[in-house]
């Protein structure tokens, strides 16, 4: 990850609620989070779906635009003031070009396949407290880096539901 990190030429710092990237645009930087806190939504019908959350020490992506260039439906947006280090797809692909990074790039991206398969079980688990208790156990640092409404979103509950699940 360091080797990683080390590429960046540009730190940028987004304040509360600023978009790093939105809907339709082509994204293919890779931003590891110094400080701060971000997610990654979609919108269906305009309600905003939370499905990642990055913060510190965290890589944050629009992957389906870093891997084809293409536009993405993602929006990546601050939580709150976050300071990013941006590693642009040039300086990925200057690493890649020996196989210990091109292992090390491959630990990542599987990785977060991992993630989002993890994340696609806990869309389908039926219940709210199953759901909390898998992200609560899988992610613990989450409860603590981000505000309580965007993990009832996260969650696919009400905030009320998550307040009454996070006291018993």
């Amino acid at each position: 990850m360091k080797e990683i990190v080390a590429l960046s030429k540009q730190t940028i710092t987004i304040e509360r609620n600023e978009f790093l990237k939105t809907k339709g645009t082509i994204d293919t930087n890779v931003y590891y989070i110094e400080s701060g806190s971000l997610r990654v939504f979609v919108l269906d019908d305009d309600q905003e779906q939370t499905i990642r959350f990055g913060y510190q020490s965290n890589i944050v992506t629009s992957l389906d635009s870093f891997l084809t260039g293409k536009p993405s439906n993602f929006y990546i947006q601050a939580i709150k003031k976050t300071v990013i280090k941006v590693i642009t797809k040039p300086e990925i692909d200057q690493l890649l070009k020996t196989e210990t990074h091109l292992k090390l790039w491959t630990t990542i991206l599987e990785e977060l396949v991992i993630q989002q398969m993890e994340r696609e079980i806990d869309i389908l688990t039926s219940s709210p407290k199953e759901r909390y208790l898998r992200v609560l156990k899988r992610s613990p640092q989450l409860f603590q880096e981000i505000p309580n409404k965007h993990i009832a979103n996260y969650l696919r509950m009400s905030p009320e539901t998550l307040s009454r699940l996070k006291k018993s």
